[in-house]
């Protein structure tokens, strides 16, 4: 069944509009997210909260430990190995290679060295610096 079936009339389907993520450092957070081409003012790094308008309108938004406790005062932070995750589109596999050496480089965990990926891509996945999984991809050729 489609959406349309089960809207009340009159209402709206909300709108995706922002990804959060809750961080214990901003400056460490948005320093491996500037490393994959996010447009962060540097400012932002002393900042409670932060976002990036990314294309299409989407925005990705970070907030300190401080400002989940003042959201929710009982608040802790997940364990390792949350299922949440990001995916970044190189523009090629060269480039999966190149990002992967770059970040681990940086001292970022590399959680999966690149391979190509029996769905046709060239795969990669990272850690930033709260454990949240980083993959990187590109369609093989």
């Amino acid at each position: 069944m489609s959406n349309e079936t089960h809207r009340t009339p009159g209402t709206t389907t909300p709108r995706l509009a922002a990804i959060g993520i809750v961080v214990a450092d901003m400056a460490a957070s948005l320093a491996f997210y500037r490393r994959l081409g996010l447009p962060v003012p540097a400012e932002a790094d002393t900042a409670p909260h932060a976002e990036a308008t990314l294309p299409g309108g989407l925005r990705l938004m970070w907030d300190t430990y401080a400002v989940a406790r003042s959201i929710d005062p009982e608040w802790t932070p997940p364990g390792a190995g949350t299922p949440t995750g990001l995916a970044f589109e190189c523009a090629d596999p060269a480039g999966v290679d190149k990002v992967y050496a770059e970040l681990t480089a940086a001292g970022y965990t590399g959680e999966k060295e690149p391979w190509d990926a029996p769905w046709g891509q060239r795969y990669a996945m990272v850690r930033d610096p709260d454990g949240h999984g980083v993959d990187l991809f590109a369609a093989l050729a």
